[in-house]
């Protein structure tokens, strides 16, 4: 059967109106089989045949890996299998990936114009730099008149444009040869460790990874489950390597006589509130619902600091373009009005 790639958005979408089903008492298969009618008919063929392996007996995130989903969607789904709470962790892992995707599509259509306007501007000052401007400058020259500010900004850009090319192509090729032959063969842990030192990206990815992380152990703990065995079901988890090595972890510092909220401080990839978190649950005994809190108000500093990342770039992008287009034709016209007050 050729399978067509689902968008993030219509993954989010299809897992939520399959929780919506459940939470009104459908089973897993009658949900599926009422969404066909409602999906177009490219989609159908591929949820007629989700259905036939669920009647097989494949586990739901098994079949959603073959269909390519998102990773994030498969944990929620898998971790939800366990617990049985499908229905709740399908309306959140949806709500997550949905809320995600918005904030991909802000970020290109804040960047698209400014993007069009940086290459359109890039030609132009190409076109000044190296034909007009010389241009000019010999006439200058010629009248004595020395440079203006604007002039030497733009012979400056012209001169750092190709190192700056050249800086990073190398980087890229750097970065790309270190990945490959070095941060591959480290432990999933340990490349967590590293993104999370990464300037900028670093704090959003350790709120999400604290997200997802709390969230799946409250659901697991309010379905009954110990803590060693929650984590005994993260070191099942083989769709998402990351998770199940902090299972494994986890463990053996647990075996170690370890206290749980100890091993998850070391955790440079996880927010330091959720050690204080878990000590906190334990007293009062109601760990799963302070996770569950923990993890919505992570959601929520994950959404705050988007926006706020969103509102910069596109300011900063127009000031440039802005500052850049000024100084070329301040660069031509200055001088031609010192020329002109000399006549």
């Amino acid at each position: 059967m050729k399978q067509h790639k689902w968008t993030i958005q219509e993954q989010g979408y299809f897992l939520k109106n399959t929780g919506d089903l459940l939470s009104r008492g459908y089973p897993l298969s009658e949900a599926l089989e009422s969404l066909i009618y409602q999906l177009p008919s490219k989609r159908k063929q591929e949820i007629s045949h989700c259905l036939s392996e669920l009647k097989e007996g494949y586990p739901f995130y098994q079949i959603l890996s073959n269909m390519n989903f998102n990773k994030s969607l498969i944990g929620y789904v898998f971790f939800a299998e366990q617990h049985g709470g499908l229905a709740a962790a399908f309306l959140e892992g949806s709500e997550m990936i949905l809320k995600r995707g918005k904030d991909v599509e802000k970020l290109k259509k804040l960047i698209a114009y400014p993007l069009f306007l940086i290459i359109i501007t890039s030609f132009l000052f190409v076109f000044v730099d190296n034909i007009l401007l010389p241009r000019f400058s010999s006439l200058f020259v010629s009248m004595k008149l020395q440079p203006n500010f604007f002039t030497k900004v733009v012979y400056l850009l012209g001169d750092l444009l190709p190192v700056l090319m050249v800086l990073s192509l190398f980087s890229i090729m750097v970065l790309l040869v270190y990945y490959f032959f070095r941060f591959r063969k480290h432990s999933p842990l340990d490349q967590k460790r590293k993104i999370v030192r990464i300037p900028v990206a670093g704090p959003f990815l350790r709120l999400y990874y604290t997200h997802f992380f709390a969230v799946q152990l409250s659901y697991l703990l309010a379905g009954g489950l110990s803590v060693y065995e929650a984590l005994s079901l993260f070191e099942r988890n083989d769709k998402q390597p990351f998770y199940r090595g902090i299972g494994e972890a986890m463990k053996i510092n647990l075996r170690n006589g370890d206290k749980l909220e100890d091993i998850l401080i070391s955790f440079s990839f996880f927010e330091k509130e959720l050690s204080n978190i878990i000590r906190h649950g334990q007293k009062n005994g109601r760990l799963d619902q302070e996770l569950i809190f923990f993890s919505r108000h992570c959601l929520s500093l994950l959404e705050e600091k988007t926006e706020k990342l969103l509102k910069l770039i596109q300011p900063l992008l127009y000031l440039f373009i802005g500052f850049l287009i000024v100084s070329m034709y301040l660069a031509v016209l200055l001088p031609m009005f010192h020329l002109l007050e000399g006549f």
